[in-house]
C-alpha cells in the first residue's frame, strides 16, 4: 500500500523534477519506506512505497517494463496476483521480484486495459504507456483506494490525495459551492466533484486516459457497476448459506497474505468478530483493536454506544493479543485540525473514532483487516430500505428515499441556509444529484425486492464509497494498510445475487405496515425494521457468540450529541457561534447559529450538522478559502 502522483504536462514541456519530489513528499505519510521518481520529459511519475509483500528493494516504484515502454506507480493489493503471475510465466514473462506490482505491470504489459478484470483486490494506479502516448489512471471496482486529478492550462496532475497535488507551484484553488451545497444536503458527495473546483475524484471502476496534446479533460471509461436484483431461478436457502460460508472463509483466506504482521479491529460487532474468527485460526494470537468511549455525561441510547465489552469476549473466545483505547470529548477536540487536513473533504458521519482506531492499531502492525461492506452488501440497514420498499414507480421511489437522505439540512431550509450565495447553488437540484446515481443501474423496479435491491445499490455507490474513502485517508495517515474481506470479487458477486428474502426477515411485514401506515410511528416502525443480514448472522453462528449475531446494528460513533450539548459546548461555541467562523461566507448565520442552539438546548437532535459544520470550518481555514 503506497501514495502516487504525478505531472504530465500536455503541451510536451519538461517535468521540474523539484515539483514531483514536492508532490511525493507531501504524502510521505502513505509510504515511510521509501521513495521513487520516473521522469521522461514531460512525463514525471512519484512513488511513496509501504511496503507489505516483498520487502526487498526489488519492490522498488515506479516500475518499468523491460522494453522501458510502460512505467508503473501503483497503490494497492491484487489478491490473486500469484494465479496471475503463473498465467503470465507460462507466457514467457520472467519476474525480478514477488510483488503485485510487477504482476500489474506485466499484465498492463501483456492485456492492456484488459487485465483489469482479472484483478481480484483494491488498488488506484497510474500507468504511461509510451507506445501510444498516453497516461491511464485506473481506480478498483468499489473505490477503497483513492485517486485524484486535476487540469491547470496545459499542466495535468494526479495523486493518491488532493494534497499531493496542490504541492505543484502551478495547482490553484476555488471552493466549489455547488459541492459545499450537495454535502450540506447528502452529508456526502454522489458526483466525482470535491470541494476544490480544480480537483475531481475518478470514479470507482474507471480507467481514464489521457494523450500527449490534448487539451480537454481525460476520457473516462467505467468496466464495471454493481447489479444487485432477484435471481431467476433462486437455489435452496441452504445452498445459498453453505455457498456464502465458503466464499467469507475464501475471502478472508486470500487477504491475509502478507510479508508483514496483521491484525485485526473488532469492534464487538457481528463482521468484524467474523472477520477476527476466521483470521486466528490462520494467525494464532493475532492483534485486534478497539476503541471505546467514556459514557460518563452520555445519555438515552449513547448509552449502549460502547462495545468494549462484546470486543473483549470475543479476543478471549478467539484468543487474540488485545489492545483498547478509550475516547472523551476532549479528544474529538484536539484531533480536529489535523483529521480535516487528512481527510482534505469530509464525507459520511463521524470519522474521527476511526482516526484514533488506526492511530492505536499502527503502533503495533502493518495491515488491518475491516468488517466494512458487510452491512451494504447484506442489507444491515433495513430501516432505511422500508422507508421506500413500497412504490408507484420509479420517480416515487426516487422522492421517498430522496428525503430520508437529506441527512443535514432538508429542502425547506437550504434557501435560507444558503442564502449569502443562493445566486451561485440555485440551479443545482440535489434530486437530480441523487437520481443520477442510477443512471448506469440495469434493473428496472416493479417489486418491493426491486425496489430494496435499489436501494442497496445506491448505498454502495455512495454511502459505502465515502466510507472507503475516508478510511483510506485515516489509516494511511498512520502508514497502515486497512483490507475489507467483504469485497472480495467473488463475495461481492454471491450477495447481488442473494434474494432480498434471505437478507431481510419482515419483509411481508413492513409492506403491510407501509401500505396500512403512511405515519410509520417510529416505535412500531423500528421494531419491524431491525432485522437485516439474516443469511449472514446463520453464517456467523457457527464463529461467534450468539448474542452478537443476533444484536441489533450499531454503528460505530462517540456520544456526539451528548458531548456537543455537555462536555464539548464550549467548544463548539467558540467555533461556530462565533460571528467570523470563515462558514458564514456562504451559509447564513442567523439560520445556523439557530439551528446550533436547538441542538444545544435539547429540542433537536442536530449532532450530524454540528460535526459537519465543524468540518468545513477547519477544511475553509485549511484551505484559506
Amino acid at each position: 500500500m503506497c501514495g502516487i502522483t504525478g505531472i504530465f504536462n500536455l503541451n510536451g514541456a519538461p517535468v521540474s523534477p523539484v515539483s514531483l519530489r514536492r508532490m511525493t513528499d507531501a504524502i510521505a505519510h502513505r509510504g515511510p519506506d521509501g521513495e521513487g521518481f520516473f521522469t521522461d520529459s514531460f512525463i514525471g511519475l512519484g512513488h511513496r512505497r509501504l511496503s507489505i509483500i516483498d520487502l526487498s528493494p526489488a519492490g522498488h516504484q515506479p516500475m518499468l517494463s523491460p522494453d522501458q515502454m510502460v512505467a508503473l506507480s501503483y497503490n494497492g493489493e491484487i489478491y490473486n496476483f500469484q494465479e496471475i503471475r503463473l498465467e503470465l510465466e507460462a507466457l514467457g514473462y520472467q519476474f525480478r521480484s514477488r510483488t503485485d506490482s510487477e504482476v500489474v505491470l506485466n499484465a498492463w504489459v501483456e492485456w492492456g486495459q484488459s487485465c483489469i478484470h482479472k484483478f481480484n483486490g483494491m488498488f488506484a494506479f497510474a500507468v504511461w504507456d509510451k507506445r501510444d502516448q498516453s497516461l491511464y489512471l485506473v481506480r478498483d471496482r468499489y473505490g477503497i483506494k483513492p485517486l485524484y486529478y486535476g487540469m491547470w492550462d496545459s499542466i495535468f496532475l494526479f495523486g493518491s490525495e488532493q494534497k499531493a497535488i496542490l504541492a505543484h507551484p502551478d495547482a490553484r484553488k476555488t471552493l466549489d459551492k455547488e459541492v459545499l451545497f450537495e454535502y450540506f444536503t447528502f452529508q456526502n458527495i454522489f458526483t466525482d466533484r470535491t470541494f476544490l473546483k480544480q480537483i475531481k475524484l475518478l470514479p470507482p471502476a474507471s480507467i481514464a486516459r489521457i494523450k500527449l496534446g490534448e487539451t480537454s479533460t481525460p476520457k473516462i471509461h467505467h468496466y464495471w457497476d454493481y447489479n444487485f436484483c432477484e435471481p431467476k431461478s433462486p437455489e435452496r436457502p441452504e445452498a445459498y448459506l453453505e455457498e456464502l460460508d465458503r466464499l467469507i472463509r475464501q475471502a478472508v483466506n486470500r487477504q491475509l497474505v502478507t510479508d508483514v504482521e496483521l491484525g485485526a479491529y473488532l469492534s464487538g460487532g457481528m463482521d468484524s468478530g467474523t472477520l477476527t474468527a476466521l483470521a486466528a485460526k490462520e494467525l494464532p494470537y493475532i492483534k485486534t483493536f478497539t476503541c471505546g468511549f467514556d459514557l460518563s455525561s452520555a445519555s438515552g441510547i449513547e448509552l449502549a454506544f460502547d462495545e468494549r465489552v462484546k470486543a473483549e469476549a470475543m479476543s478471549a473466545r478467539f484468543k487474540t493479543e488485545h489492545y483498547e483505547m478509550i475516547l472523551k470529548a476532549g479528544d474529538m477536540e484536539r484531533i480536529l485540525p489535523r483529521l480535516a487536513s487528512h481527510l482534505e473533504e469530509p464525507r459520511v458521519g463521524q470519522s474521527y473514532p476511526n482516526f484514533y482506531a488506526a492511530q492505536l492499531a499502527s503502533k503495533f502492525v502493518k495491515v488491518v483487516l475491516s468488517g466494512a461492506g458487510g452491512d451494504e452488501l447484506f442489507g444491515g440497514y433495513p430501516w432505511r430500505y422500508y422507508r421506500a420498499a413500497v412504490c408507484d414507480d420509479f420517480e416515487d421511489y426516487i422522492d421517498q428515499y430522496y428525503v430520508f437522505w437529506q441527512r443535514l439540512i432538508p429542502n425547506r431550509d437550504i434557501k435560507q441556509v444558503f442564502a449569502p450565495i443562493w445566486k451561485d447553488v440555485d440551479s443545482v437540484w440535489t434530486r437530480d444529484i441523487f437520481k443520477d446515481v442510477f443512471r448506469t443501474h440495469r434493473s428496472k423496479p416493479e417489486r418491493p425486492e426491486d425496489y430494496i435491491n435499489h436501494s442497496l445499490y445506491f448505498e454502495a455507490k455512495t454511502f459505502l464509497h465515502g466510507l472507503f474513502v475516508v478510511e483510506d485517508k485515516l489509516s494511511m495517515a498512520h502508514s497502515l494498510e486497512t483490507r475489507v474481506p467483504f469485497m472480495d470479487n467473488d463475495l461481492v458477486d454471491f450477495a447481488m445475487q442473494c434474494p432480498v428474502a434471505l437478507k431481510l426477515n419482515n419483509l411481508k411485514d413492513v409492506i403491510r405496515l407501509n401500505e396500512n401506515d403512511p405515519g410509520r410511528k417510529q416505535e412500531t416502525y423500528f421494531q419491524k425494521t431491525k432485522d437485516g443480514k439474516q443469511i449472514l448472522r446463520k453464517v456467523t453462528e457457527s464463529y461467534i457468540p450468539e448474542d452478537i449475531t443476533n444484536a441489533v446494528k450499531q454503528g460505530f460513533s462517540a456520544p456526539d450529541a451528548s458531548w456537543f450539548r455537555g462536555d464539548s459546548i464550549d467548544f463548539v461555541k467558540k467555533r461556530l457561534l462565533n460571528t467570523n467562523a470563515m462558514l458564514y461566507n456562504y451559509l447564513d448565520r442567523k439560520k445556523i447559529h439557530e439551528m446550533i442552539n436547538e441542538h444545544l438546548s435539547g429540542k433537536k437532535n442536530r449532532r450530524l450538522l454540528i460535526w459537519s459544520l465543524l468540518n468545513v470550518e477547519e477544511l475553509l481555514e485549511e484551505y484559506n478559502l
